[in-house]
């Protein structure tokens, strides 16, 4: 009976529906919706939060259920993997080329995505600064104390982790910046990597190593992951050190609009990024220490974001291709400052 009743039920819905459709009247959505969003290693709590806001968000504006569904790991190899079939339908990427080499891929992401979203698709900033052990044991203030003898640096592999790219361009630019050629700038990031104990797949590794394994003397790092590790491990234990200047960086957000088309979710995709915009986005964004767009909401968390003079890629590099290109294609500035620290 329980079976009969089943399938006249199932009946009865499809003749509504069938009916509804003849009438020109919209059916209700029966499944939920899901999106993926595909981002980097450290935003695993900014997107635990902005997710569940964002859900109730548009159920609250739309009537629809939404889940948002994330993934995690090293910048570039986040990328690549949606380039070889992960299907997201956002990416929210820590560096502009992640998202170009989705460009030029199979046209995964349209090739004006940085027009899409404000801010050349860049819903807030953040920079690289150090975490030391408490009471800055090696005395560490500025990026030439990173290349003295005796001083253990962590960083994350540039070849694998945007945090590591952005760290290597920081140290280059910060010589630049101070008047240094490039080849001195090349010495100075040889004298950096002699100082690098062990070369993690990606910042959340690189956090690993300092504030677990007790790797080094100095973590080079996002500024918000300084302040996760300082509220996870206590700040009895480490302090951030601001260097005098260092790299801008603006982390990217793209719809991946091939899957997003597949799985016909190209509005709630664009809506899931707009919300990162909205002030209720950015309010968790600064909560979550990266510095928002927003003016109103940068004003309300001043207080938690010291001033720091940076520099951009573009500055310093020309460009992020041009910066991709110069310091980690195969036998670039990287390796071959990787080569010269270990001969």
């Amino acid at each position: 009976m329980a079976s009969k009743r089943f399938f006249r039920t199932i009946t009865l819905a499809v003749g509504t529906l069938a009916t509804l459709a003849s009438l020109g009247v919209a059916s209700p959505a029966y499944a939920d919706m899901t999106l993926l969003n595909v981002s980097y290693d450290v935003t695993r709590e900014l997107y635990q939060a902005i997710n569940p806001a964002f859900s109730a968000y548009w159920k609250k504006t739309t009537g629809e259920t939404i889940t948002v569904r994330q993934s995690h790991g090293g910048s570039s190899p986040q990328a690549a993997s949606v380039s070889q079939g992960l299907q997201a339908d956002v990416v929210t990427m820590n560096q502009s080329s992640d998202i170009d080499m989705l460009v030029q891929r199979g046209g995964l992401v349209d090739k004006n995505w940085r027009q899409a979203f404000p801010d050349g698709a860049s819903p807030y900033t953040t920079t690289m600064v150090f975490l030391v052990r408490k009471g800055n044991p090696k005395h560490i203030k500025d990026w030439d104390d990173l290349t003295k003898p005796g001083v253990g640096v962590i960083i994350p592999n540039p070849k694998t982790s945007g945090n590591g790219r952005y760290s290597y361009l920081a140290a280059w630019g910060w010589r630049v910046q101070h008047g240094g050629t490039d080849a001195q700038a090349q010495q100075f990031v040889t004298q950096l990597l002699k100082n690098v104990p062990v070369l993690d797949t990606g910042g959340r590794g690189a956090t690993t190593s300092f504030a677990q394994r007790d790797l080094g003397d100095v973590l080079v790092t996002f500024e918000n992951e300084v302040a996760l590790i300082q509220q996870e491990f206590g700040a009895d234990k480490f302090q951030a050190v601001y260097p005098s200047s260092s790299l801008l960086a603006e982390p990217p957000v793209a719809v991946v609009t091939k899957y997003a088309e597949m799985h016909k979710t190209q509005r709630e995709a664009k809506g899931y990024l707009d919300f990162l915009y909205s002030p209720e986005g950015q309010a968790i964004i600064a909560q979550h220490h990266l510095r928002p767009r927003d003016p109103k909401v940068m004003q309300q968390f001043a207080s938690t974001f010291p001033p720091i003079k940076t520099f951009t890629v573009d500055e310093v590099f020309g460009s992020w291709d041009k910066a991709t290109k110069s310091a980690f294609a195969d036998g670039g500035t990287y390796d071959q400052a990787l080569m010269a620290a270990h001969k």
